[in-house]
C-alpha cells in the first residue's frame, strides 16, 4: 500500500466546479484561464523558432536571450537590477518556480508563513518539502473597510523561531487587493528585525487598475535581497497552456533555486522561450494589459451592480469578488453548487483558499468572478444572474 504524503489533498475546487460548469452548460467564470488566445505575432513567432531549429534542450536555467529581455523589463519597470547569469532563471510556470524555491530552502519542521486565503499550491508545496504552513489570515470585508486588508502586526506576530520562510502574493488571488508604499515599510522592518525570507509571487504583475503603478518587492534593495520574485507569462501573454514563467532572486539564492530546478524539470520549452525573448522587447505588449482587463473588470463590477450581488473593487488580478449575502445564507461552497446547478453560471467559493473551507472564518458570503472573458461570455453570464 501506499501512504500519501498528501493524504488529505483531493481534486480542486477549480476542477470540480469546471466539471460541473460543463454537467449542467454552465457559463465557467471560476476557473482562472483567459477564453481568449495569445497575440498572433506570439504564436508565429514560436512557429520561427521552431522552423529555425530551437526544438532540443535549451540551457538549463533558460536561454540567455530571453534571461536578458526579463533582467532589462525588471530593471526598466522596478529599477531593479538582476545578473540574467546567475540571478534569473526561467522556470515550467510559476507553480514550478514556487515549488523549486520552496524546496531550495525549507527542511524538515521548518515553519513558513501564508496569508489566507491563498493559492492552492503553496502548503502542499510547503508540506512536501517538510515544512510546516503557519497561516495568518487577512482581515475579512466588514462595516470599516470593504475590501480586505492586511495586519502586518499579526504577520509578525506568527514568526518564531523556526521560521524560515514568507510567502506573499501580491496582487492578491483571489481578493484582488496588491500593496502600497506603507505596506512595504512594514515589510522592510519585519525583515529588519527577522532572519527570514520570502516568496512573492508576482504573477498578475501586469494586471493593476486605476493608473496605479506596481510596486514589486524587487523596488525595495533591503526587501529584494532576500526575496525569491516569481511571475508568469501566461498571465501577461493569455498562454496559461504553455506554462513558462520566471523565477529571480540573488545569486546565493538562484544558486539553490537551480539546484532543485534542474531536477524538477531540468529546462523549459525552447521555442516559446526564443518566442517570448522577441515579443517581449516591445514593452507595449505587457503595459498595455492593465487597461485590456480594466475595460473588463469595470463591466462586471458595474453589471453585478443590477444583481442581488454586492461587488467589490479589485486593485488588480482579472478576479472581482462579491457578496451574495442578500441571495442566500448558505456556506459558500454549497451556494456556488446550487448557483451553478439552478442558474448557469459556475464560481468558486472564497472559503475554498483557506485551509479550513468549512469554518465559520473562511465563510464571509464571497464569491470568486474571473473576468478573463470574451464580453459575450460576461454580457450571458450577467443574464443569468439578473433572474436572482
Amino acid at each position: 500500500m501506499i501512504q500519501s504524503k498528501l493524504p488529505d489533498v483531493g481534486t480542486t475546487i477549480f476542477t470540480t466546479m469546471s466539471k460541473l460548469s460543463a454537467e449542467h452548460q454552465a457559463i465557467n467564470l471560476g476557473q482562472g484561464f483567459p477564453e481568449f488566445d495569445p497575440d498572433d505575432k506570439l504564436i508565429e513567432l514560436v512557429h520561427q523558432a521552431m522552423k529555425q531549429g530551437h526544438n532540443q534542450y535549451p540551457y538549463m536555467p533558460g536561454v540567455e536571450i530571453l534571461r536578458q529581455q526579463i533582467a532589462v523589463k525588471i530593471n526598466r519597470l522596478y529599477f531593479a537590477e538582476y545578473n540574467p547569469e546567475t540571478e534569473v532563471t526561467v522556470t515550467n510556470g510559476a507553480t514550478e518556480a514556487l515549488m523549486s524555491a520552496i524546496l531550495s530552502v525549507v527542511h524538515a519542521g521548518d515553519e513558513v508563513i501564508v496569508i489566507e486565503p491563498c493559492y492552492d499550491s503553496y502548503a502542499p508545496s510547503i508540506r512536501l518539502a517538510g515544512g510546516i504552513p503557519v497561516y495568518v489570515p487577512l482581515e475579512a470585508p466588514n462595516t470599516s473597510h470593504n475590501s480586505f486588508k492586511i495586519d502586518w502586526d499579526r504577520v509578525e506576530q506568527s514568526i518564531s523561531a523556526k521560521t524560515k520562510l514568507m510567502i506573499l502574493n501580491f496582487p492578491h488571488n483571489p481578493t484582488g487587493i496588491t500593496l502600497n508604499s506603507s505596506d512595504l515599510d512594514s515589510i522592510e522592518a519585519i525583515l529588519s528585525r527577522h532572519n527570514i525570507l520570502l516568496i512573492s509571487d508576482e504573477v498578475y504583475e501586469h494586471i493593476v487598475f486605476d493608473e496605479k503603478p506596481f510596486l514589486s518587492l524587487s523596488t525595495r534593495p533591503a526587501i529584494a535581497s532576500r526575496t525569491f520574485i516569481i511571475s508568469s507569462f501566461g498571465k501577461t501573454y493569455h498562454t496559461t497552456g504553455w506554462k513558462v514563467g520566471y523565477c529571480v532572486a540573488p545569486a546565493v539564492l538562484t544558486s539553490e533555486f537551480r539546484r532543485i530546478h534542474q531536477f524538477v524539470v531540468f529546462t523549459v520549452s525552447s521555442p516559446m522561450q526564443y518566442a517570448f525573448a522577441e515579443y517581449m522587447q516591445d514593452p507595449t505588449t505587457y503595459e498595455k494589459l492593465s487597461f485590456f482587463y480594466q475595460i473588463k473588470h469595470d463591466f462586471l463590477f458595474e453589471a453585478l451592480l443590477q444583481t442581488p450581488f454586492k461587488p467589490i473593487k479589485s486593485d488588480g488580478t482579472f478576479f472581482l469578488l462579491a457578496d451574495y449575502s442578500a441571495i442566500s445564507t448558505e456556506d459558500e461552497l454549497s451556494f456556488v453548487r446550487n448557483l451553478t446547478i439552478d442558474h448557469g453560471v459556475g464560481l468558486i467559493p472564497v472559503s475554498a483558499f483557506y485551509k479550513n473551507p468549512q469554518s465559520k472564518e473562511a465563510n464571509n458570503f464571497l464569491v470568486r468572478f474571473c473576468f478573463a472573458k470574451t464580453q459575450e461570455t460576461l454580457e450571458n453570464a450577467i443574464l443569468r444572474l439578473q433572474a436572482l
